[in-house]
């Protein structure tokens, strides 16, 4: 079973130099020197507009992306400096949200989507979180809009440190299905 295949090109339009990857890179200018357009051959890959995945990034399915201004929409930058392959997931999705950092405040669990975290559980934010299955992302506005972040299973004591430089609030939140 291929788990997921994309390829990256220095200029718009897929053109320029390319490079081909199944799995995470962390750095791409280690292999062009810049990346302005992608194609995403299979699978499902977070991009990242600085190196180790940091910065703002963007959930990338099958399909083909011409220009990256376009796709990192609110990003000072155009470029792609890394991604993640995420990894398909077949079973329960569980992860808890806390109101402060290090697992403090309210707690609730979830097993499925959330457009509007105030609405659901009367919480007006969220400052850690985690994630006991499945992958998700998080929004900073209601109804899944906005800058998002990628979030895989494991602890995450303080997602103001995650990379989203920024990023203030969490509003609502989705999982990551293969249908997605």
């Amino acid at each position: 079973m291929a788990m997921g295949r994309i390829i990256f090109y220095e200029d718009r339009n897929f053109q320029g130099r390319s490079y081909e990857t199944s799995s995470d890179c962390p750095e791409l200018t280690s292999y062009l020197s810049r990346c302005n357009s992608c194609r995403v051959e299979s699978g499902l890959f977070m991009v990242y507009e600085k190196p180790n995945f940091m910065g703002h990034q963007m959930l990338v399915r099958r399909g083909e992306y011409p220009d990256n201004q376009r796709l990192m929409g609110m990003s000072m930058s155009d470029c792609i400096r890394s991604c993640r392959l995420i990894p398909m997931h077949r079973g329960p999705f569980r992860m808890r949200i806390y109101e402060r950092e290090n697992f403090g405040g309210q707690m609730h669990e979830l097993m499925d989507d959330c457009d509007n975290m105030m609405d659901r559980f009367h919480m007006s934010d969220c400052q850690s979180c985690n994630v006991m299955d499945g992958h998700w992302l998080m929004f900073e506005q209601p109804s899944y809009r906005g800058r998002m972040l990628y979030l895989r299973p494991g602890e995450y004591r303080n997602l103001r440190e995650t990379g989203m430089s920024n990023m203030t609030r969490f509003s609502s939140i989705r999982r990551i299905m293969d249908s997605c």
